[in-house]
């Protein structure tokens, strides 16, 4: 089994997410999209191989990475993610008498806030596929959209233990991703031309604080809580902000250009 990560600028908190994994895998791929902070060489010192490769958003890069292992069987960990020992004594026995029964397995995956030494055990879980076999699995080359595909029939399990998300350095660096984050999704959706309806502009912003606050428990993490449900609703309301400002802009474009044509 192969384990790769994506990073860039990760030195603050790559080393626990590699030290977790570091006994399942005797090939740890990190690929790097132009860290400045000494993210390469710590890798490296912890005995993972990386692998320079520029940005191409996150399904390419993903993509990039797998076909960097030497292994069909894949586990994707993120640079701010840290498998706990449950899971990885649970990856241990599901390999330990050769080939698992499945070809895919879903992995719980929960964020651990700052001030939080482990997560609140009212905590929102997501559960992606993030141990496969890459023969029958993939992820797909769309910027945003980093979830691995499966190829038809395949049915994934479900994997015992966490993964623990530390996604959030602070609300003012969360802020800054999620900015960027938008950015992509814009032209994500222009890529897959998708339109968004002009009612969203009024009515994205108070929807997804509630999804966040109560659909995803925010409200058990008390005011910090609060502030990461309204900064999920900042970028959700981001994305269809530069959405709307970019259609106008280029329907004005267009408008000109079709006036200097009479």
């Amino acid at each position: 089994m192969s384990v790769f990560i994506i990073a860039r600028n990760e030195a603050d908190r790559i080393e626990r997410t590699i030290r977790a994994v570091r006994e399942l895998t005797d090939d740890l791929v990190v690929v790097d999209s132009g860290s400045t902070d000494g993210t390469p060489a710590l890798v490296e010192s912890l005995g993972g191989r990386v692998i320079h490769n520029a940005w191409p958003g996150y399904g390419p890069q993903k993509r990039f990475a797998e076909e960097q292992c030497r292994h069909d069987w894949l586990l994707n960990v993120d640079a701010d993610e840290v498998v706990t020992p449950e899971l990885a004594a649970a990856i241990r026995a599901l390999f330990a008498d050769g080939t698992p029964p499945r070809d895919a397995y879903r992995v719980g995956i929960v964020e651990v806030f700052p001030g939080e030494g482990e997560p609140h055990p009212l905590a929102y879980k997501l559960w992606p596929v993030r141990l496969y076999r890459r023969s029958r699995g993939r992820y797909p080359l769309l910027l945003v959209h980093d979830r691995v595909e499966l190829q038809a029939g395949v049915e994934p399990g479900r994997l015992r233990g966490l993964i623990h998300h530390f996604s959030v350095r602070s609300l003012g660096d969360q802020i800054d991703k999620l900015n960027r984050y938008s950015d992509q999704q814009v032209i994500d959706l222009e890529q897959r031309d998708v339109r968004l309806p002009v009612w969203r502009i009024f009515f994205e912003f108070p929807a997804a604080f509630l999804k966040a606050y109560f659909g995803r428990r925010h409200f058990a993490r008390g005011a910090y809580g609060f502030l990461t449900a309204m900064n999920y609703a900042i970028a959700r309301h981001l994305r269809v902000a530069k959405y709307y400002e970019r259609r106008r802009t280029l329907a004005a474009a267009k408008s000109k250009a079709s006036d200097g044509l009479r």
